[in-house]
């Protein structure tokens, strides 16, 4: 079986809280750390990418406030902020995709530099250099205008060579679902990838079961060991809107009582929401990564155990980034140490890396599980690494493995 990596590395500098971090990445891998250490912030210098490709730069910078809420400032300075992006195509073939982005004297913004290598040097594969909108290096006798307040992989996205960049950096999703939106009805929307806050979900499950039923029936046998109650789910029309329709086992009943959406709990919708994000499927538009936000918000301890099975089933078949500071989620004398990101806040800027030898050493030795570490405090990070991370390495060109 091919590995569901996508991204292997993820080197920031100065986004948001973190001044700087080059982070690898598996198959799965937990963001462990307190509220405010800044875990959301990595995963959403990745959403950015994905916005700013579906959409433009300017959409994406001013959905975040713009370019001084994301930017971080050093010593009350504004800083320029760039994100390099290592990965793996599903054909096999190594890259790396990369950009800065910086302030303009009338407070506009521009793409200082863009990059894109496929086989790492301009000696293998399509590649592209770009310096404030004027294209410096390329492998194509034809390259389409740019600008340097857009990334030029947009336009680059119709050439056949850079396709597969763009098809899976856009095809990338983030989570942090939110109940009352999926409660509501719905306008019917594409459903081969679910939204953010799970604003289409009804029009995903419709899409499951017609193309992917046996990832509906996953999904429908997870729900139930988290709500038991819960025997089933599907899309159901409302006119010109469309909801969820739940079959729930009711004592006495012969056949399970059906509740729509608006008559269901916090914690079930928002556990169909993580799952449904998990297992969704699509042949022609797989996810190729998903990040969620606390998986394991609003729904029961006992549920955890159940969640973790399904992250881990789910990341055979797609890259899965989490946040959480959940040590019910973490407590399981199982979870592979390397898959732990530690996260920490020291001053105003965040910190992540690999978990420290004694971590480590007391969950490869069945001391002390991740959850038991977090609950003592004791679930650190590295610190050799964060100061190796310290080193400004650039963000373009070959960098050290």
């Amino acid at each position: 079986m091919t590995s569901s990596i996508f991204l292997t590395r993820v080197v920031l500098r100065n986004y948001r809280s973190i001044g700087y971090c080059d982070v690898r990445l598996g198959a799965l891998t937990y963001l462990v750390g307190a509220n405010g250490s800044g875990k959301s912030n990595f995963l959403d210098a990745l959403h950015l990418v994905r916005d700013a490709l579906t959409g433009s730069l300017d959409i994406a910078l001013n959905e975040r406030g713009g370019l001084s809420e994301v930017r971080r400032r050093s010593s009350g300075h504004p800083t320029n902020f760039g994100i390099r992006l290592e990965f793996v195509l599903r054909d096999g073939q190594h890259g790396h995709y990369a950009f800065n982005v910086g302030t303009l004297a009338n407070r506009g913004y521009e793409v200082q530099n863009e990059e894109c290598y496929v086989g790492g040097t301009e000696l293998h594969g399509p590649y592209f250099g770009i310096e404030r909108g004027q294209v410096k290096t390329s492998s194509e006798d034809f390259f389409p205008a740019v600008t340097s307040d857009r990334l030029a992989l947009v336009a680059l996205s119709g050439l056949k060579t850079f396709r597969p960049i763009f098809d899976a950096l856009t095809g990338m999703g983030f989570y942090n679902l939110n109940p009352k939106v999926m409660r509501e009805p719905q306008k019917p929307q594409d459903g081969r990838l679910l939204k953010p806050v799970g604003e289409n979900i009804a029009s995903v499950i419709g899409h499951l079961e017609r193309s992917a039923p046996d990832a509906l029936v996953q999904i429908q046998e997870y729900l139930q060991v988290v709500v038991p109650m819960i025997e089933g789910v599907e899309r159901k029309q409302i006119g010109p809107m469309e909801t969820l329709e739940f079959r729930q086992a009711m004592a006495g009943a012969k056949h399970p009582w059906r509740f729509t959406a608006q008559n269901m709990s916090d914690g079930t919708l928002r556990a169909l929401g993580v799952l449904t994000a998990l297992f969704q499927r699509n042949p022609d538009h797989a996810p190729t990564l998903i990040g969620i936000e606390e998986p394991e918000t609003a729904l029961h301890p006992a549920a955890s155990r159940a969640l973790r099975e399904a992250l881990n089933r789910a990341a055979k078949h797609t890259q899965i980034i989490v946040t959480s500071h959940s040590p019910d989620l973490m407590d399981d004398p199982d979870l592979d140490a390397d898959t732990v990101r530690a996260v920490i806040a020291e001053g105003s800027e965040t910190h992540i890396a690999p978990l420290d030898s004694g971590s480590q050493d007391a969950m490869k030795q069945h001391l002390f599980s991740a959850g038991e570490l977090l609950r003592l405090n004791q679930l650190a990070p590295d610190p050799e690494n964060i100061l190796a991370q310290q080193r400004q390495v650039s963000l373009f060109g070959e960098i050290e493995p």
